[in-house]
């Protein structure tokens, strides 16, 4: 398979590249967004995995234009900031997928679909745990912000906080349960 990897993270994204090559896959990076859009062209990738947050823009206002210039194209959201509304936000633009961040090249093969589904040991997914309050608030946030376009300021005045109070909440991220 031919994958598009687009990631801001030198490290992570050259890790993943070696990773998905040992996995006999062709692979070319793209640290943003016109890198991406170009290497659409020539190397007409199968799939793609994209980083919410670039350094500058979003992958969610990206996904779009690549899937304009690539209809066809499979498109896995990857975050260190996940939250359900960002989730459902790149599946409504057409995200196949969304996983996050950390994730190793088998989950995100498997995510594509190019790797069979293993099933999850039961240690690994309690489907029946309830979130804690700090993820809920956090869910909460990021639907709200996203609601608001981004906008902090307009985010804490609908959430009744301070926007500095905002900030720090938003750097605070909570863990996965």
């Amino acid at each position: 398979m031919r994958l598009l990897l687009v990631d801001d993270d030198e490290v992570f994204r050259d890790t993943l590249a070696r990773a998905c090559q040992r996995r006999g896959h062709a692979v070319v990076t793209a640290a943003d967004g016109a890198s991406a859009l170009a290497r659409l062209g020539d190397f007409l990738p199968e799939a793609c995995v994209l980083d919410l947050r670039l350094a500058s823009e979003s992958g969610l206002q990206l996904l779009p234009a690549l899937l304009e210039r690539a209809p066809g194209l499979r498109i896995l959201m990857l975050t260190g900031y996940s939250s359900i509304a960002t989730a459902v936000e790149a599946i409504k633009r057409g995200a196949v997928n969304y996983l996050a961040k950390p994730a190793t090249a088998d989950d995100i093969l498997r995510a594509l679909g190019v790797m069979d589904v293993v099933e999850l040991a039961e240690d690994e997914a309690d489907e029946g745990q309830a979130l804690s309050v700090d993820r809920l608030a956090w869910e909460h946030i990021q639907r709200v912000l996203l609601e608001e376009g981004g906008n902090i300021s307009s985010t804490a005045r609908r959430l009744g906080m301070h926007r500095r109070t905002l900030q720090r909440r938003l750097l605070k991220r909570p863990v996965a349960q």
